[in-house]
C-alpha cells in the first residue's frame, strides 16, 4: 500500500516531535500551535534512554523572578526563566518551552511563543518582537522588543518534559500615569467597549486595578467611578468625604463590582504610558480655534497632543505652564507640576477647562513631536 512519506515518517517513529511545516499531512496526532506532538508509546525518551520512571524522586523546578519588572514602551525586556533538576541530571534532555500571557477581563490567553530546542515560533502582535532567550544553560528567557501599551500583565512561563510540566509566572509593567476620562458628552457615558476606545483616541489602554491601586496610593482622589481593564468599575478616595461615599468610610479605592460591558456606563481610568517625544506649548499671535490649533501644530512639524501624552508629559518630563491650550479630544487642558498663586489648585496636576465650543478662540495649544 502507497503511505505518503509525512504519514510514513509518524508510523516509523512516533515519538517524533515534528514542525507543522515539516509534516503537513500529520493525522492522529494533537495539534497545538503550528506542532505536532507524540509520545513513544513506553514513555521513554530517545534521546538519552531515559523514560517516564526518570522522574521518580527527580523534581523539574522552573525559577522566575517575584519581583515586578518595570520598563517603559519602546523598550526591549528579558522576562527571565530558567529550571533545572533536583536532584541534578548528569545528561540533558530536550523539553519544550511555551510563553503565554494571561488574560484579565476573561478574555482567551494570548499565545507569545512556543519552542522546541532552537526552533521557535512567535504569535499574533508578537510575531516578530518575541524571541527566546538561551544564553545559558537552561535559560528559557523571553525578550521582547518594541514594547506597546497593551504589553504589560502576567506571563506564563511553561518547561514540558514528557510527562512533567512546570512554570512559573513573571509580571510585566510599563511606567506610566493613569487619569480619569470622561468624553464630551459628559458624565457616565462609556459602556467598557466605548471606554476601551475612548483610551485608545488618547494614546492609553484602560488601567488595570493594580495600576489603579498604584495611583491611589500616590495620591489620586477622584469621586467619579470608572472602568478598569477587568470590567469592575472603581474609583479612588484619599480625602473622604460625604458626596464620594460618605464620612464614615476609610480611604481606598471603591468598588462596584463587575458590570455589564455594555448596558452599564461610565467614566473609565487610563493609563499612559512614559513618551519617547516631547509635548510643547505652541503659542500664536492670534487665538486659535480647534482646528486652526491642529493646523498650527502640522506647520510646526508636530501634531495635536492627545490627553494621555499631556499627562505622560506632565508626570515623567515635569511639563509646567499655566496656559490652556486646546487637546486632540476638543478639550483645554494645562499642566502644573510647581504648584503657584492664580495657577489653580495648591497640588500639582492637570487642569481641565472641559471641553469649550470648536469655534471659541484660545490662546495656545498643546503639540506632541515624536523623536
Amino acid at each position: 500500500m502507497h503511505r505518503s512519506c509525512c504519514c510514513g515518517c509518524c508510523a516509523a517513529a512516533p515519538w517524533v516531535l515534528v514542525l507543522l511545516f515539516l509534516l503537513p499531512c500529520v493525522s492522529g496526532l494533537p495539534f497545538y500551535n503550528g506542532f505536532y506532538y507524540s509520545n513513544s508509546p513506553n514513555g521513554r525518551n530517545p534521546g538519552n534512554g531515559y523514560g517516564e520512571g526518570l522522574f521518580n524522586g527527580v523534581k523539574l523546578v522552573v525559577e522566575t523572578p517575584e519581583e515586578t519588572l518595570f520598563t517603559h514602551r519602546g523598550a526591549t525586556v528579558t522576562l527571565p526563566c530558567h529550571y533545572h533538576y533536583e536532584p541534578a541530571l548528569a545528561s540533558p534532555r530536550p523539553v519544550r518551552i511555551k510563553w503565554w500571557k494571561l488574560s484579565e477581563n476573561g478574555a482567551p490567553e494570548q499565545d507569545v511563543l512556543v519552542a522546541i530546542g532552537k526552533r521557535h515560533r512567535s504569535f499574533g502582535d508578537y510575531q516578530g518582537r518575541a524571541h527566546l532567550r538561551q544564553d545559558k544553560e537552561r535559560e528559557v528567557s523571553l525578550e521582547l522588543w518594541d514594547l506597546r501599551l497593551e504589553d504589560y500583565g502576567r506571563y506564563r512561563c511553561e518547561v514540558i518534559d514528557g510527562l512533567e510540566d512546570e512554570s512559573g509566572l513573571v509580571e510585566l509593567e510599563l511606567r506610566g500615569v493613569v487619569f480619569p476620562y470622561q468624553p464630551p458628552q459628559g458624565r457616565y457615558q462609556l459602556n467598557f467597549h466605548e471606554a476601551q476606545q475612548a483610551c485608545e483616541e488618547q494614546d492609553a489602554v484602560v488601567a488595570s486595578f493594580e495600576q489603579l491601586f498604584r495611583a491611589w496610593e500616590e495620591g489620586l482622589d477622584w469621586c467619579n467611578a470608572g472602568w478598569l481593564q477587568d470590567a469592575t468599575v472603581q474609583y479612588p478616595i484619599t480625602l473622604p468625604r460625604e458626596p464620594c461615599g460618605g464620612l464614615g468610610l476609610a480611604p481606598g479605592v471603591r468598588s462596584y463590582g463587575s458590570r455589564h460591558h455594555r448596558l452599564h456606563r461610565y467614566d473609565v481610568f487610563c493609563f499612559a504610558a512614559a513618551l519617547k517625544g516631547r509635548v510643547y506649548y505652541l503659542e500664536q499671535p492670534e487665538k486659535l480655534t480647534l482646528k486652526e490649533a491642529r493646523e498650527a501644530c502640522q506647520e510646526d512639524g508636530a501634531q495635536i497632543a492627545k490627553v494621555g501624552q499631556l499627562f505622560a508629559a506632565w508626570k515623567f518630563h515635569g511639563l509646567d505652564r499655566c496656559d490652556a491650550g486646546w487637546l486632540a479630544d476638543g478639550s483645554a487642558r494645562y499642566p502644573v507640576a510647581h504648584p503657584r498663586p492664580n495657577c489653580g489648585p495648591p497640588e500639582p496636576g492637570i487642569r481641565s477647562f472641559g471641553f469649550p465650543d470648536p469655534q471659541s478662540r484660545l490662546d495656545g495649544v498643546y503639540c506632541y513631536r515624536p523623536r
